[in-house]
């Protein structure tokens, strides 16, 4: 089973993009980064998560780590201009 996706910190919008952290607690008392990015609505709509392996000491450390993963992804992906 595929567990379910938590966001506790807000998500932001480039462009078409929605993206959202959603670390998670290890055992050890770390956290791990997660990131989800979305486009597009109802039937049409996509996303692709991405879980690192770097741990880290603090919830929102990993939440910055996982916002900044999306950020270089999604400027990756857009066409340039």
């Amino acid at each position: 089973m595929i567990p379910a996706i938590h966001t506790q910190h807000p998500a932001i919008t480039h462009g078409k993009y929605r993206i959202a952290a959603s670390p998670r607690a290890l055992p050890c008392g770390r956290f791990t980064a997660q990131v989800s990015v979305a486009s597009g609505q109802g039937s049409a709509s996509t996303a692709r998560i991405m879980s690192f392996t770097d741990h880290f000491a603090t919830h929102d450390d990993a939440a910055k780590y996982a916002l900044a993963q999306g950020l270089d992804w999604v400027h990756r992906t857009m066409p340039a201009h």
